[in-house]
């Protein structure tokens, strides 16, 4: 077996320009978008469900899902879009308030990094992430999706 990193990279930066593209901002900030949104949403998800999600990310995208996972430790339960931006915004430190501004903003982003993660994960797998997000939240990725799942 030959490991191609070359190939690794160059899809997770797939992944990233797609991002920016979409959000028509620089590949650094798509890069702490995504990563504080897949932290955020690893926080809601149980660690079954990770590594289900896991298992479809292409493997760049692997590696930024756990990169300072510590799945034992539990996290607080929240209802609201509103939380979870917050939670996304904590995740992406100090340059938060300019990766993420006001919620409409963060929304926006969000919203995006959904529409490319839908790109590269399975609609079943998008069937089961939504199915365990509380009630708000579960609405706000539907919405995120659209009605038609995007394929390359």
């Amino acid at each position: 077996m030959t490991l191609d990193f070359d190939k690794y990279a160059g899809t997770g930066n797939k992944v990233v320009r797609l991002l920016a593209d979409d959000l028509q901002t620089s590949r650094e900030k798509a890069g702490r978008i995504l990563t504080a949104v897949l932290h955020s949403l690893r926080h809601r998800l149980t660690v079954e469900e990770s590594f289900q999600l896991m298992a479809q990310l292409p493997m760049a995208l692997k590696a930024v899902y756990v990169n300072g996972w510590k799945y034992k430790e539990s996290f607080k339960r929240i209802h609201h879009v509103d939380e979870f931006l917050d939670e996304i915004r904590t995740e992406d430190g100090k340059t938060a308030a300019y990766d993420f501004g006001n919620n409409e903003e963060a929304k926006k982003a969000v919203t995006a990094v959904f529409r490319t993660l839908n790109l590269f994960v399975s609609e079943g797998e998008v069937q089961d992430i939504v199915a365990v997000l509380p009630a708000e939240l579960k609405e706000f990725v539907i919405d995120a999706l659209g009605e038609k799942r995007l394929v390359l």
